[in-house]
């Protein structure tokens, strides 16, 4: 989904000493970046400065992991680092996955909306709050693009369609009206089990919806091994959170 190889391969600041091999098959670089929402639903974009690979171009901050280290302690250290916050809650958003010629990079995106602290750019890079409509007509990163539209998507899912998404039975595949263009809504599956999930992500499906629990942790794997948004029934939404997932709350198919 991060399209362009260029663009994906250098943004994060990814080191050297982090593409490790294990024989032939490189590392997968993990990276996470936060979406910062403040209370009048403005969302914070950095410009990348002077001096850096893309300068000038706007993308959502963040950075690589450092080895062993886990993803929102990772993401709380970058913040902090990046530009003097500290989190509170934040929650899964999205999770890409890139390959080009030197190893892959795997993007773990979260909505941060509880945090202490102002933002500022301590790398010298420029800081813009955006409404949605701006956003959308920013000069982002190519690869930065699709966290956009996952961004259409609510918190809880409490209806089967709204103005930016629809949800489908379990077997949906895009139809030529879908991909054609003139829909512009997010179009999601309902899920049974894992296997129901894996074939509708591949089939295309921007975000899914499960109706049948699962264990722990078989969902957060789950969850870590499918790039678009997961929805779950039956989970408080701070747990669901804490899995990886989001929460779905009086949704009738």
């Amino acid at each position: 989904m991060r399209l362009g190889q260029k663009v994906q391969a250098l943004p994060r600041r990814l080191a050297a000493s982090q593409r490790l091999s294990l024989g032939d098959t490189p590392a997968v670089i993990h990276v996470v970046a936060g979406v910062l929402i403040d209370a009048a639903g403005h969302v914070l974009i950095a410009q990348r400065p002077t001096g850096k690979h893309l300068a000038g171009g706007w993308e959502f901050p963040g950075g690589k992991l450092e080895p062993g280290e886990e993803r929102l302690a990772g993401l709380a250290r970058e913040l902090r680092e990046e530009i003097g916050i500290t989190l509170d809650t934040p929650r899964p958003l999205i999770r890409v996955r890139h390959t080009y010629s030197y190893g892959e990079v795997l993007l773990d995106v979260w909505v941060v909306r509880r945090y202490a602290g102002e933002p500022r750019g301590l790398d010298g890079q420029a800081l813009r709050w955006c409404t949605q409509e701006e956003l959308a007509a920013a000069k982002l990163l190519p690869a930065d693009r699709p966290i956009v539209a996952a961004l259409r998507l609510p918190e809880r899912l409490t209806q089967v369609s709204s103005a930016d998404y629809e949800i489908h039975a379990s077997g949906w595949r895009p139809l030529p009206a879908v991909t054609a263009g003139g829909d512009t809504r997010l179009h999601g599956v309902l899920c049974t089990d894992a296997e129901q999930m894996t074939a509708a992500a591949e089939a295309g499906a921007n975000f899914l919806a499960l109706c049948e629990p699962l264990a722990a942790d078989e969902l957060t794997a789950l969850c870590r091994s499918i790039f678009v948004p997961v929805y779950v029934r039956g989970l408080a939404l701070e747990e669901a959170w804490a899995l990886g997932a989001s929460g779905i709350n009086d949704l009738d198919l």
